[in-house]
């Protein structure tokens, strides 16, 4: 499979995945810090895209805020997604293996390509759904079975 692909298959996966977190995080009895990790999704694709395209803005822009409302989080969760997938579809492989530059945490100017980018946020949705899962679970739900291997296995008897 292409990196193409294969970084554009990892949303969808992360997309499914969060969306079903998404719908228990409603039935939580304290959703606080599970809205706060997942508003920190959407932050982080937006504060990397925005990176990517040199924004000014972007170093100044939070890893945790805004927290949305929980009304907004699959809005403001779909729109960072939709970002990532047109700007992957837009890429050639070539492309997602060249060098980018940003400013980063410092004020100096880092690089990175965007494959890596695409991947560490791929790979901190991961992180911070097993998070939410373990909240899940403290406050005496049982959480959705979410993971990878569950979108493809499948019975044959």
């Amino acid at each position: 499979m292409e990196m193409k692909n294969y970084l554009i298959d990892t949303f969808r996966f992360n997309d499914h995945a969060n969306n079903m977190v998404l719908k228990k995080i409603k039935e939580l009895p304290d959703k606080t810090a599970s809205i706060k990790f997942f508003s920190h999704l959407i932050n982080s694709q937006n504060k990397w895209m925005q990176r990517i395209l040199n924004n000014p803005e972007a170093p100044t822009m939070s890893w945790w805020d805004p927290v949305y409302d929980l009304n907004d989080l699959e809005k403001e969760w779909s729109s960072s997604l939709q970002i990532w997938l047109d700007y992957l579809e837009s890429k050639t492989e070539e492309e997602l293996v060249e060098e980018l530059t940003f400013i980063g945490f410092d004020g100096d100017k880092w690089a990175a390509t965007a494959k890596d980018i695409a991947l560490q946020l791929n790979y901190h949705s991961i992180h911070h759904r097993a998070q939410i899962q373990t909240l899940i679970r403290q406050q005496g739900l049982e959480p959705d079975f979410v993971d990878y291997i569950g979108t493809k296995y499948r019975k044959l008897s």
